[in-house]
């Protein structure tokens, strides 16, 4: 892509003059065949490589809009939290990383959660989204879960979670750390509620989310070749002293090892979500279309 980005483009531009602008996102390349996409149309095609299938990752908005039917839904405020709650600081201030990755996404935290109908059953979700901080769980993040469930059990709908984390965000401490119990907590009422919960796993899904809220799911679905695992491969390797399996930590390896229910390609999930609830919702969550 460096080509086109570092030599092409400017020269174009150049040709054009200042006038006439020139995207520089106008092409992406695949990073599993490095194949070059026209940008919209790796987006016209829900993020997914039209050469080999790579999933790229999805952003919330689209991802709502994809899942619910004829892509409606009404957006539920996430809980908004003291920033900075320990005044952390490594390189630079933990207010400014958050500013910054507000900037960045246009959101206020790691996650969006929304009410709609897919296939005529009300269904409360949330969505993880990794650009905002590598989708770390703070406190925000934790509450906004939980306060998912509520209205879940409120509505007496289904609870869908779209995961993508690299685990605790560390700029919270002990904090974040605590959305782990947290989050079963409020997973485990829906439950007692009788209400199901259906996780998806993206890429990546790491750390604290996997070891809390994101493996309690009562159907794991997960997109394809997407990471999913607590510590990196590197570290087992070395504690283990052992070459680990081809695919370790992939979707296709864990559905075979039973973590994993079914590995659903993004263009069937909405049908896959459908047909799912069609057994689980529970009845009095479903509406006349």
């Amino acid at each position: 892509m460096s080509w086109l980005k570092d030599f092409v483009t400017p020269k174009i531009k150049a040709f054009m003059g200042t006038a006439s602008k020139i995207e520089d996102n106008l092409w992406t390349k695949c990073p599993s065949c490095e194949r070059m996409i026209y940008t919209k149309d790796l987006e016209e095609n829900l993020m997914v490589c039209s050469y080999c299938a790579h999933h790229f990752r999805l952003s919330p908005e689209a991802r709502l809009a994809s899942i619910f039917d004829d892509g409606a839904y009404e957006s539920i405020d996430i809980v908004h939290v003291k920033d900075d709650p320990i005044k952390y600081r490594d390189t630079k201030k933990y207010v400014d990383r958050l500013k910054e990755a507000r900037q960045k996404t246009g959101k206020n935290d790691a996650v969006s959660i929304a009410r709609g109908r897919i296939g005529g059953h009300t269904a409360v979700v949330f969505v993880m989204d990794f650009a905002f901080m590598g989708g770390s769980m703070g406190l925000a993040v934790g509450k906004s879960i939980a306060k998912a469930a509520d209205e879940a059990i409120k509505g007496n709908a289904a609870l869908i979670g779209f995961t993508a984390s690299g685990g605790a965000r560390m700029q919270e401490g002990i904090l974040s750390l605590m959305q782990m119990p947290a989050t079963v907590a409020a997973i485990t009422n829906l439950k007692e509620a009788g209400l199901p919960y259906i996780n998806v796993f993206t890429n990546p899904t790491t750390g604290g989310v996997l070891a809390s809220f994101a493996t309690l799911g009562d159907i794991h679905i997960a997109e394809p070749n997407a990471l999913i695992g607590f510590a990196g491969a590197r570290v087992i390797e070395k504690t283990l002293k052992q070459k680990l399996p081809a695919g370790f930590q992939r979707s296709e390896f864990l559905k075979e090892h039973g973590l994993v229910d079914i590995v659903v390609h993004r263009h069937q999930l909405a049908g896959t979500l459908r047909s799912v609830l069609s057994y689980v919702a529970p009845e009095e969550a479903t509406l006349n279309k």
